[in-house]
């Protein structure tokens, strides 16, 4: 392996980076991300660095932290998807550079190298980098925090605990107080674990739960001005809300217990079917390391402080009650760096060789995946697309059908499944998916509009907000919709019983474009049909007045 990685490590990793950069100059997708884009836009035109606001009113769920990122650089770069993409994407080619560190910290530079290559094809971190939330800043934060814990244990270095605390600090402030137990668990089991009684009394430790206090001021801060100071404000359909409570607590122990205000039903087996998708093309690797790889994977000593962070977290996010597939990207890292030990332990055995048959029937079957996929949506360009992914298949293929090690046969058929399907995703099936978001569309063509003209829209889409120039007004009922058709060469944003509404009140308009919507982040299989497909679509229209 080690020769391998010395004449493959750069290229690959470089590829790997490539592959994942191809989400970054897509447009924002609905969800989450098209919501964050929107309070980080907020924040950069108001100028408010305070308080974050959604749907028009204030918003209490989320620290500040990823919108404070994404806002700066909107401030360079301007208002569009490429700005609000960008610092996640940076902030995830830090986290292969802390990946790399730590794992060689605690084992060697081949696994260190290997750990990286892993870490930058895992299928949800390249969707993470396309459909931009917190992870890619959380996941970063987390395993950098980690390293520089490992490093203040090994060494009384105060620069290594204010390195902790500063990653620590912003990795509170970009999910909550829970992160401290996947950056901190590991390293108190292995005090256990141990006996090392005396460590838990060590002066720095304390210094450092300082310094993370010291780092999260400004959030706390921001939720006291927003929400302690107003009492008569009205969040989750209630006043007296107090913001560093729900910070502290109900964001994270309500959750966790479903006593919060956003509560969420779980499944004890549902990290464990997620991680079997989620961390493709490695997964069936990653089991083996969990299963047969004890020895191989030498959890012993420091390494708990890594691995014994992931085991708690993982059972914290299966007995929870509130669960979603992004939650288990924070710990690709620490998987990562698992497979790496894994198969830089295994050599030439039998096992190397099944793990290399295994990694090319994935191959293969992402391009049945993605010819299957294309002829059903029946997209334009869909033969252009499967003839691509054929050719890239090809090439890969007969790159690695003559290497004579199963390791290198495994590495290399896992970047060639990632060859095939990653840049399907990002530059054919999502595009695909976009045409669907007609609150994007349509600000869009709005946009182009020549004259002056006011807009509004009769539900707050995230969407339409996001991507208008102008800011929209958001009308609330069919009075304020009739209205504003009385303005000056308006352009209103409606939905299908909004403009049913108008016809049933005999108002005239002009309709000026259709557009299909889907919520895209529920796909169906007759959405994905195409002859199913206007089934499952709704309509929205922009429309004007009559001259």
């Amino acid at each position: 392996m080690d020769r391998f990685l010395q004449q493959y490590f750069r290229p690959l990793l470089a590829l790997g980076i490539v592959l994942n950069a191809t989400g970054i100059f897509t447009q924002v997708f609905t969800g989450d991300s098209i919501l964050y884009a929107d309070i980080a836009k907020n924040m950069a035109q108001r100028n408010d660095w305070l308080n974050l606001f959604a749907y028009g009113k204030d918003w209490l769920d989320k620290p500040h932290f990823p919108f404070w990122m994404a806002a700066i650089s909107f401030k360079i770069f301007g208002i569009n998807a490429f700005a609000y993409k960008l610092p996640a994407f940076l902030f995830w080619l830090a986290g292969i550079y802390y990946t790399y560190k730590i794992a060689a910290k605690l084992y060697n530079n081949v696994v260190a190298k290997c750990a990286a290559l892993v870490y930058v094809i895992a299928l949800h971190g390249v969707i993470s980098n396309f459909d931009v939330k917190a992870e890619p800043y959380l996941t970063t934060l987390i395993i950098a925090a980690t390293y520089y814990i490992l490093l203040a244990y090994r060494e009384d270095k105060l620069s290594y605990i204010l390195m902790a605390a500063l990653f620590s600090g912003f990795a509170v402030m970009t999910k909550g107080i829970f992160v401290l137990l996947t950056i901190a668990g590991g390293l108190a089991l292995y005090f256990i674990l141990s006996r090392q009684w005396k460590e838990f009394f060590k002066v720095k430790w304390y210094l450092l739960i300082v310094l993370i206090l010291v780092v999260i001021f400004p959030e706390l801060y921001a939720l006291y001005t927003q929400f302690d100071l107003h009492p008569e404000k009205v969040v989750f359909d209630k006043q007296n809300v107090s913001g560093i409570q729900f910070f502290l607590w109900d964001s994270q122990f309500g959750r966790f217990f479903n006593t919060g205000p956003i509560k969420g039903s779980g499944d004890n087996s549902f990290f464990l079917h997620t991680t079997l998708w989620a961390f493709l093309p490695w997964s069936v690797i990653f089991l083996f390391a969990l299963l047969k790889g004890a020895k191989q994977l030498k959890l012993t000593g420091e390494r708990w402080i890594l691995y014994g962070a992931a085991l708690l977290t993982f059972l914290i996010f299966s007995v929870s009650d509130f669960q979603l597939p992004h939650y288990i990207i924070i710990l690709f890292p620490h998987f990562s760096i698992a497979v790496a030990a894994y198969l830089t332990a295994l050599a030439k055995t039998q096992t190397a060789r099944n793990l290399a048959i295994v990694q090319f029937v994935l191959f293969c079957l992402s391009l049945v995946f993605i010819i299957l996929l294309s002829w059903l949506i029946n997209n334009p360009g869909k033969y252009i697309v499967m003839a691509a992914g054929i050719i890239i298949a090809g090439v890969c293929f007969l790159f690695t059908v003559n290497k004579k090690d199963s390791l290198h046969k495994t590495m290399l058929y896992s970047f060639a499944f990632a060859c095939v399907l990653y840049p399907f995703m990002n530059l054919y099936f999502y595009p695909f998916l976009m045409q669907y978001q007609a609150g994007m569309k349509a600000a869009q063509d709005v946009n182009l509009t020549q004259q002056r003209y006011e807009h509004a829209m009769d539900h707050y889409s995230t969407q339409y907000r996001f991507y208008a120039d102008k800011e929209p007004v958001t009308l609330t009922n069919m009075r304020d919709v009739s209205a504003f058709l009385e303005k000056e060469n308006p352009r209103i944003f409606i939905t299908q019983p909004t403009l049913d509404s108008l016809r049933m009140m005999y108002t005239k308009f002009n309709i000026l474009k259709a557009y299909n919507d889907f919520h895209v982040t529920k796909l169906s299989l007759n959405f994905l049909r195409d002859h199913t497909r206007k089934n499952t679509l709704n309509k929205c229209y922009i429309i004007t007045s009559v001259k």
